[in-house]
Formats: structure tokens, C-alpha cells, sequence
């Protein structure tokens, strides 16, 4: 896709997306949304990308949904498609096996904070500001300014931000666990530079176990979590060189159905029509 309304680039392990209607306070047209989408699959299917930010161009991050386009979207079948639609995009930002990186300037609210929501890293500026205003245009959250935002920050807070719509500060974002710092406004690029340093010194096969084990495991049961922590262990012993496990196949299951041979029909042999009458 040719990009018009987002600027995309790589630089060495991290991709950048600048959201980029600076006019409109970045809102999301139905066409920057398109590229959104186009873009974040770029990074999901890259290897050579570990990283991901995502910032806004005119000193603004991003003001959520294009109201303008609304009437555009259709009947309720149409916005229930486009909603999901927008569901599927955070939900592959936030699967990404990258790191990601919101960087907020300005306001950051309706759709705009929930793209942050989705990230595993904000850091915003002073003047930053955010909510969710949806309630005084009459439309409701469709992406995650009810889900995410309550599992971040608890059910009564996201009813708070929710059915009054106001604005907050950054540092109310940052003392509520929605996001991790707030720096000075001429400070933010420096402050995702040093981040993104630090975190290209990791292990980055452990970021990715990491980050898959947590998003996963705040969803289930506690044991069910466990479950996670221990394969993802085990798994990092593997990597790291303890892969040998005396009874385990060894791929010798794989090559025995490629061949046929004999390991294969013994296995089928014996298990095909057992206890099948």
C-alpha cells in the first residue's frame, strides 16, 4: 500500500509509524486506519524487526476515530464490521512478537489512547493529555477503551473515564497504570532513544517469551498462568543449549511418517484400530 497519511521507516531492529494528519489532530480516517492495519502486518511478518513506536506528527498523538466519516461507515452491520475491524488491529499490535513503543505528545484520546492500550510501552509528554470523550458525541468505546482500560486501570476508574468523558493530565495516566512515564515535552524523542537501548541490549528471545507469557497469562486462571511460566522456562532452557531430553523423539516421529519405515509402522500398527470396536 502506498502510504498518504502515515509515514513509515526502519531503522536497523525498529520500525517507525508516524501517524500523520496533523491538521486533524491525526484522527483516524477511514484511510489512515486502512494503512494502520497495512503497516502494523508489515512489522507482525518481518524477522528482522524487533521494535515498534508509534507517535503522532504535529505535536499531537492522535484524537481517535474521524467523526466527520462516521455517516460513511454504514448501517449498524457496517460500523459493527468496522469496529471489529479496528478490534483486529489493536489485537495484532498487541500480539506483535515486537516490542512497542506509544509515544505521546498532545492529546491521546478516544481511539487514539486506546492504540496506546494496545502498546507495552507509553512514555508521554507534560502536556500530554488523554481520555474518552465518546460519551458526549453519544457513541460508545468499540476497541478498547472498555476492555483494555478496565483491565488496566480497574473497573471503576474506566467507568470514571468512561461516563464523564473528561480530559487528564499525563501524570494521572502515569499514576494510574495506564502508562510508564511522563518527561519533559522537549524530552520524549531522547527518552524512547534511551528505552530502545536498553531494551536492544536484552535477550530479545526472552522479550518475546516475556511479553507473551504476561498478555496471556493476565487473562486465564493463575494456574492456568503458571502453565505459561513453566513451558516458557522450559523453553528457555532449550534455547540456550538444554534441548537433549533422553526419551524425547528427537524428530525421529517426522521422519518416520515422511519414510514410512519401520518406527512408523509399528506406531500406526499398533494404534490405528485400537479400542475402535
Amino acid at each position: 500500500m502506498e502510504f498518504k497519511q502515515i509515514i513509515y521507516s526502519e531503522k536497523e531492529q525498529v520500525a517507525w509509524i508516524t501517524l500523520n494528519r496533523p491538521k486533524a489532530f491525526n484522527a483516524l480516517s477511514m484511510r489512515l486506519s486502512e494503512e494502520l492495519v497495512a503497516a502494523i502486518e508489515m512489522v507482525r511478518q518481518s524477522i528482522a524487526l524487533k521494535f515498534l513506536v508509534i507517535k503522532g506528527a504535529g505535536n499531537n498523538f492522535c484524537v481517535g476515530d474521524d467523526i466527520t466519516e462516521m455517516e460513511k461507515w454504514g448501517d449498524a452491520n457496517g460500523i459493527m464490521r468496522r469496529v471489529r475491524n479496528y478490534q483486529n488491529m489493536a489485537n495484532q499490535l498487541e500480539e506483535l512478537d515486537k516490542i512497542s513503543i506509544s509515544a505521546v505528545d498532545g492529546f491521546a484520546v478516544g481511539g487514539g489512547l486506546e492504540i496506546t492500550m494496545a502498546c507495552d510501552f507509553v512514555i508521554a509528554t507534560e502536556r500530554a493529555k488523554w481520555g474518552m470523550p465518546e460519551i458526549d458525541v453519544g457513541i460508545t468505546p468499540g476497541w478498547g477503551g472498555t476492555t483494555r482500560l478496565a483491565r488496566l486501570i480497574g473497573r471503576r476508574r474506566a467507568k470514571e473515564v468512561n461516563f464523564i468523558g473528561a480530559i487528564y493530565p499525563a501524570q494521572r495516566a502515569v499514576e494510574w497504570n495506564l502508562w510508564n512515564r511522563v518527561v519533559p515535552n522537549d524530552q520524549l524523542d531522547a527518552e524512547v532513544n534511551k528505552l530502545l537501548e536498553v531494551l536492544l541490549t536484552k535477550n530479545q528471545q526472552g522479550l518475546r517469551q516475556l511479553k507473551f507469557i504476561i498478555n496471556k497469562g493476565v487473562e486465564c486462571d493463575l494456574y492456568t498462568a503458571q502453565g505459561f511460566e513453566a513451558m516458557s522456562g522450559a523453553l528457555t532452557g532449550a534455547v540456550s543449549g538444554a534441548w537433549k531430553i533422553e526419551d524425547a523423539d528427537k524428530g525421529a516421529g517426522v521422519i518416520a511418517f515422511m519414510t514410512k519405515n519401520d518406527l512408523w509402522k509399528k506406531r500406526r500398527g499398533l494404534s490405528t484400530n485400537f479400542w475402535t470396536d
